[in-house]
Formats: structure tokens, C-alpha cells, sequence
């Protein structure tokens, strides 16, 4: 039903509406107590076995309940973070949340590529701000079911920031965050907030990253795990210069990718199946320069059981996806979960 709804409907609208219309459904949906029950029962059934916690080699301090989560853009100011889960998503991860509120770059700025599975964006980080964001997440904690769900917060830096104040941005991100979350995302790899991308060069990423661990955990009262977000555009030297940081820095991981540059189709970043194959050889690297204790989270190009497979046999310890969700449907993060479960069954963490 659903790829024909989207041929039929969905691709008559705007994308950035049919964006707004879907989200809208899903929290309207997953605010209703016996329909979002019988949602999550049917299309988000979970997993038979969650992915470990730290203590028994996993990824995080509590188990995740599946393998696949959502990638950062979708849920920007954590509104929709039940609904997710409600949809079988193992973990999600909201915003990106930056500093000050921004309404991101003028429209249009979202553009669907169906026949090459891909979409385009130039949305510049719109969100209500890191302290909105904050507020919506705790109030997500306040209720048992949120409480359940594993969440990470991406946060990027507000466009009117210079880059030489960075650092000090990022810092007030964390602290709006960071003590609702159970991991926090560095995003420097955005196409689409002007100069963003020149930090992830070691010199200028180095600080940002020191600075936001102090900032988050004080304000957790814990550590909190800290990953970075790279783009799949980098040098081969970069991303081994950006996992050496990794290691210096005693980071729990990297996110690898963002969208790329690499086309020709017009202005933002490109995301969706054109991104497998670098994100398989980023991801790849990374493992080889990390070792086995740091945490990678691959995103990037995955649409099936077999993408997902190649992902997490390149060295990913979890999956991210964010456009095969919007081509595929609501059935597919839990159908994906639950077939990695079963296929991995008995299978190492790595």
C-alpha cells in the first residue's frame, strides 16, 4: 500500500509539507493509547534480543532496543520521539538542535530524487533552539514510556555564530541536552550552514569536542557519551586524522556520514542510496584507525537487509537511516530491525 500511496500522493506534494503532514500523523497517532499500541505491537514489534549494554560489550549504557535507529534531520526539535519509536526505530536521535533558534535557509530547500532513491537538502539547521529542544526532552523523560527510549541529541552551530566562536556555541547546545540524552552527536559536516564544514579540520575540531564533554557532563552529572559526525567527502587523510582525535580525546565514537557534495543536481547535500558505497568505505577506515572499543554508528545509502548487513560487516556498531524511511515507509525501521535481529542471532558485536 504504501509505495503506491507515495507514487500516487505523496510525491504530488511539496516535500518539506509532506514532511510537516507526516510527522503531524505520526505524533497524532502515537498520542492515542490502544492505536499507538496496536501500531507498536504490529509495524514497531521489536526485537526478540535488544543490542547489549556497555557492561556486556554494547554500544551504550542501557541496551538498544534494535540495531537500526533514526538519523538526525527528521525529528529536529524532539517532538516526535515516541512516534519513532512507536514505528520500531531501535534508538533516535533528534535535531540538529543548534544554540540560538534559526529558521533554516529559504525555501524551496528539501527535493526527492525517486529514481535514484535519493533526497536533497539545503534546510540549514531550522529548530526552536537548544533550549526548546531541552524542555522537550524533558518532558519526554517525565513519562515512563519516554523515559524507555534511548535518544541521542545532535547539535551543530547557530549560523549568525562566527566560526571563532564556535566553540562557545556548541558549549551552550550541550548543556540544554545533554542531560536528557544518552549520547550527544558533534554535527560538523552539514553542507548547508556556511564554513561549518571547515571544522572538522583537527585544529578547529579539537576544542569544540573538549569543550562540549566538560559542558555536557557537568551538566549531566555523568559522562555522557560524545560522538562526531563526519561527511562522507572527506580525504582519506582527514578521516583518519579525525579518528586519531577520536582516540585522543577518549570520544565514544563517530557517525559516519553526512550527506555529500559530490553531485551535480543543484544546491544541499544528498543523501539516500548514491551515499552506500562511500559510507561503507568510511565507515571501513574508521574501524581499521579506532580499533574495537570505539562506537561508529553507520548511515548512509541503507535500504534493505543486505545494505544493513554490509554496514555493520564493515565495522558499524549501529545503523542509522533517514531516506529509504521516507521511500519505504512506516513499516520498514521495524521490519528491518527484526530481520538483523534474527539474522544476527548468537553473532559477536562485531
Amino acid at each position: 500500500m504504501y509505495p503506491l500511496l507515495f507514487r500516487t500522493v505523496a510525491v504530488r506534494l511539496d516535500p518539506e509539507t509532506a514532511h510537516h503532514l507526516a510527522m503531524g500523523l505520526i505524533r497524532t497517532v502515537s498520542r492515542v493509547p490502544g492505536l499507538s499500541h496496536a501500531v507498536r505491537a504490529t509495524l514497531g514489534r521489536r526485537p526478540a534480543r535488544p543490542v547489549t549494554a556497555v557492561a556486556e560489550a554494547g554500544p551504550f549504557a542501557r541496551p538498544v532496543p534494535g540495531l537500526l535507529g533514526l538519523a538526525a534531520g527528521m525529528d529536529k526539535d524532539a517532538d516526535t520521539v515516541l512516534g519513532m519509536d512507536m514505528l520500531g526505530f531501535g534508538f533516535v536521535e533528534v535535531g540538529t538542535v543548534t544554540a540560538r533558534a534559526q529558521p533554516g535557509n529559504e525555501t524551496p530547500r528539501l527535493w526527492r530524487h525517486p529514481e535514484m532513491r535519493a533526497l536533497r537538502n539545503r534546510m540549514g539547521f531550522n529548530n526552536r533552539g537548544a533550549a526548546a529542544a531541552g524542555e522537550q526532552l524533558r518532558r519526554l523523560r517525565a513519562g515512563r514510556r519516554g523515559r524507555s527510549v534511548v535518544v541521542g541529541a545532535n547539535i551543530g552551530k547557530s549560523k549568525v555564530t562566527p566560526l571563532a566562536d564556535a566553540v562557545g556555541d556548541y558549549e551552550t547546545s550541550a548543556r540544554e541536552v545533554a542531560r536528557w540524552a544518552d549520547y550527544l552527536v558533534v554535527n560538523v559536516s552539514s553542507p548547508n550552514t556556511p564554513g561549518l564544514r571547515d571544522l572538522q579540520a583537527v585544529d578547529a575540531l579539537r576544542p569544540i569536542l573538549a569543550a562540549v564533554q566538560r559542558a555536557a557532563d557537568g551538566a549531566a552529572g555523568r559522562r555522557v557519551p560524545l560522538l562526531v559526525k563526519i561527511a562522507p567527502d572527506l580525504a582519506e587523510a582527514d578521516v583518519d586524522a579525525v579518528a586519531e582525535l577520536a582516540l585522543e580525546l577518549g570520544l565514544a565514537g563517530v557517525v559516519a556520514t553526512n550527506t555529500t557534495i559530490g553531485h551535480d543536481l543543484g544546491p544541499g547535500g544528498l543523501s539516500g542510496e548514491p551515499l552506500r558505497e562511500r559510507s561503507l568505505a568510511v565507515v571501513r577506515r574508521l574501524r581499521e584507525r579506532l580499533g574495537e572499543e570505539p562506537v561508529i554508528i553507520g548511515v548512509g545509502g541503507i535500504s534493505s537487509v543486505a545494505d544493513a548487513e554490509a554496514m555493520l560487516d564493515a565495522g558499524a556498531d549501529l545503523l542509522q537511516a533517514y531516506t529509504a524511511f521516507i521511500y519505504q515507509g512506516p513499516a520498514w525501521p521495524g521490519r528491518i530491525n527484526r530481520a538483523l535481529a534474527a539474522g544476527r542471532a548468537g553473532a559477536p558485536t562485531r
